[in-house]
């Protein structure tokens, strides 16, 4: 799978081979109860295990500014997001969209069947690397016309990035063609909930920057 990144403004080509959705990955055992409970309401069994690695087709992952689903019944998730390159690694924006009616039957079958937006401008892993819990995410979505808070937190809120990574297997997987993580997320304000569009943001303060993506959801028809 092709994908045209963008690193300090310069083109970052690179053939994504692996896709591992990471699941609770709370470092609060409160937090991860919260998100079991909330996703509970909708009919989710507890996971096995915290935190889980899902894998997925690395074609789920897209730029595109715009995604289609069947049915109404998924949302977006706002994450951060490891792309290795060999023994290069950077730090992205991705929301984790997730069929959750699906999600009620198989978590895993349900990370399977959406696409994975993620913003195209990457940071280089050595420059955030000393701040990472520092570093904020936020999304929103579209409700009668108007953006509404969805989701805020820091990366301290998630278990540590290199965790993860190590958990993953994600420096093994990237010998292998580039690979890419989702790290997992935040509680939803107001509870999980589709939207006609998700905007997302991560902010770096120390060094005053950010990265920001948008799409929007068209719905297709559920037939039976």
């Amino acid at each position: 799978m092709q994908m045209n990144f963008i690193v300090g403004g310069t083109a970052l080509n690179a053939e994504l081979s692996h896709l591992v959705i990471a699941g609770w990955t709370g470092r609060d055992p409160e937090a991860i109860s919260h998100h079991i409970e909330e996703l509970a309401a909708l009919g989710v069994e507890p996971p096995s295990a915290t935190p889980l690695y899902y894998r997925v087709s690395a074609s789920l992952l897209t730029l595109a500014p715009h995604v289609e689903v069947v049915g109404s019944s998924s949302s977006g998730e706002v994450e951060p997001m490891i792309v290795q390159l060999g023994d290069r690694r950077f730090l992205g924006l991705g929301s984790d969209h997730t069929d959750r009616a699906l999600e009620a039957h198989s978590v895993a079958l349900s990370k399977q069947v959406c696409a994975k937006p993620c913003a195209a401008e990457l940071w280089a892993w050595d420059e955030v690397a000393d701040h990472l819990e520092q570093i904020a995410l936020e999304s929103w979505i579209e409700e009668n016309g108007e953006w509404v808070p969805y989701q805020q937190g820091t990366l301290a809120s998630i278990r540590p990035l290199v965790e993860l990574i190590a958990g993953a297997g994600l420096d093994r997987l990237a010998a292998d063609g580039a690979a890419a993580m989702m790290c997992g997320t935040f509680g939803a304000k107001g509870g999980v909930r589709p939207a006609s569009r998700f905007r997302m943001r991560m902010t770096d303060t120390l060094r005053g920057r950010e990265i920001a993506h948008e799409y929007a959801v068209t719905t297709l028809p559920e037939v039976a």
